[in-house]
Parts: C-alpha cells; structure tokens; sequence
C-alpha cells in the first residue's frame, strides 16, 4: 500500500534563558520593547508534522512517501529520513528560501517567546499529487497534513479529483482556517483525525454537528490524550482503544503525529482498524518517553514486549507478522 505523507517539514531551534522574561520588561516602555537575551543553550530538533509522521512510518518499516517543501538546507536532514526508511524524492526543494522553522526561546517560569519562519513551505502548493503517484506508480491514501493552506486546498481537490482515498488532518492550522475551507478540505475524507479540542472546534467552525461530519467521511479518529482513541463510522459502534503504560513522560510534542504513524501502517500492513490504533498508541508512548518528535528508537524486541503487555498475545501475534 502506498502512503504519501504531506505537510509541514521544519526544524526547530529551542533555547533556555535562565531568568524570568517578567523582570526585563518596564510597564511604561513596552511600545519600545528593545531585548537581547543571553541564553544558555541551543537544542536544534528535526520537526514537521509530515517529517514526523513519515519518520515513523519508516520506523515500522512500511516506507511512506514524503510530500512538501524544504529549503536548500534541507540536505542533512533529508538524510537522515532516508536513512529511516522515508521516501524523500518527492520533496521539492526551494531555490531560493531556507526550510521551515521555529524558533523559541523558554525563561525559567516556562514562559516562552517564539517565532515560525514559513520559508519554503509556501512552495508545497506548486506541487502536483500527479507526478508523485507517477513516480510511484499509484498512490493508495493520501494524508493531508497541516501545510501551507493553499497546498492543502491543492492537494485535496487533487485527490477528489483523482478519486485518491485521503485523511484529512489540519492539526495546527484549523486555528487559521475559516468554517468554508474546514468544509472543503474534510468532505469525502476516507479518514478524518483530530484531537478532542480539535474536533470541537471543527463543529463549532464548520456549523455541522457530530453526525453530519460523520456522514461526510469514511472513518473519523479522535485521539484522547491519556484515554487513547476513538474511531467512529456511521452505523457501527465506535472502536476505543487505550494507551499502553507509559515508562516515563518526558516531552509530548509529537505523540499524535506519532500516532498516525502507526495507524497509517497498520492500514499499510492491511491490519483492522482496532489494531492499527493500537501500534499507533504504542509508537505515540515511545514518543512521550522521548525529548524530540524523531529521537526514539523503535528497538522491535523491546516494541513487541510492550505491546503484548498492554494489547495481548492475539494482537501481538498478527502485529508482529508485519513488524518482523
């Protein structure tokens, strides 16, 4: 089953400032604010909601297509996706801009001041779905991760019109998008996932209730945080499925998008929806333990004991069919 994966490719720059942002600001000088903080250490961390989830995928080893937009900086970390089992030749890359960046500085309260550079994303919308399923020899699904706007208005009416399956994902643009391109972007989705905040405010944006999104997609997957996930299709009961224990929280920056990863092989590995949500909880806990979206390691002796423990022999049993 061929997957690509589009959406956001960045990295991130993240810095500490010992002190409290709150001191070095004077009341009555803030419409001249002038600051430089000293900071104590630089973390650069590879991100991007599709890098993260093809960076999974390819961990599961069930080898996604990466579709977006980076920078002429984009050689060190197109490496490393490769060497990860991602398919980076449909990237397209920027002539003239850098990838997409976040960079944030946190002082000791936690407080933080952050800025996003677009850069080459802006590009995703030049790239035709056409070309990449001509490449590969036909595309299966495609995910439709949150991207510049315009690509992911392209990429699904691409898809509609193509007749390729796709999942609809907005993740950190629904904050952006107006009721009428939330409508477009989800209608006739084969899967639509959000978080339960994220669902809400889809109701709320779109004007449709619960039922009426459900009658406009196939599948529609709402993580849970800690409860795990629910995946609801109309006329049958919903299927949840809980989170495996977890050995430590050390960061949850990019559990859902690892989530998806594993859900997404499991539809790779043709594995029923019940499964499928159980690797992508599994892979979403390595995610948590682990500081950075692409730090883990996905050891697959340890992955299976961890999964039987939290899912049972039966799962186990046909999930590591596909694993090895």
């Amino acid at each position: 089953m061929r997957i690509a994966v589009t959406g956001s490719i960045a990295t991130d720059h993240l810095m500490t400032f010992p002190g409290r942002f709150a001191d070095q600001f004077v009341a009555d000088q803030l419409h001249t604010v002038s600051l430089s903080f000293l900071v104590d250490n630089l973390d650069v961390r590879r991100g991007g909601v599709a890098a993260n989830i093809a960076f999974g995928m390819g961990q599961l080893g069930t080898t996604p297509i990466l579709v977006g937009a980076a920078g002429f900086d984009f050689d060190e970390y197109r490496a490393w996706l490769d060497r990860h089992g991602v398919d980076t030749d449909s990237v397209r890359i920027s002539e003239t801009l850098h990838t997409a960046r976040f960079v944030c500085t946190t002082d000791a309260d936690h407080n933080q001041i952050g800025s996003f550079y677009t850069g080459a994303m802006s590009e995703a919308r030049l790239i035709e779905l056409k070309t990449v399923a001509d490449r590969v020899g036909s595309l299966d699904l495609v995910l439709i991760g949150a991207d510049d706007p315009e690509a992911m208005l392209r990429h699904t009416e691409e898809c509609r019109s193509r007749a390729i399956p796709f999942a609809a994902d907005f993740s950190q643009q629904i904050a952006r998008m107006e009721g009428e391109e939330i409508r477009i972007l989800l209608d006739g989705a084969t899967y639509l996932f959000s978080n339960e905040y994220e669902k809400g405010l889809i109701e709320s944006k779109t004007g449709w209730s619960d039922a009426q999104i459900l009658a406009k997609v196939g599948h529609r997957v709402t993580t849970l945080g800690s409860r795990g996930v629910r995946i609801e299709r109309v006329g049958e009961d919903p299927i949840e499925v809980g989170c495996a224990e977890e050995e430590r929280k050390a960061d949850p920056t990019g559990v859902g998008d690892a989530f998806r990863a594993g859900f997404l092989s499991g539809l790779a590995w043709g594995v029923s929806l019940e499964r499928a949500a159980q690797v992508g909880c599994m892979l979403a806990t390595l995610v948590i333990e682990t500081v950075g979206t692409q730090e883990y390691q996905l050891r697959r002796a340890h992955f299976m004991d961890r999964f039987t423990k939290a899912y049972g022999v039966e799962a186990a049993e046909e999930v590591q069919a596909h694993l090895g």
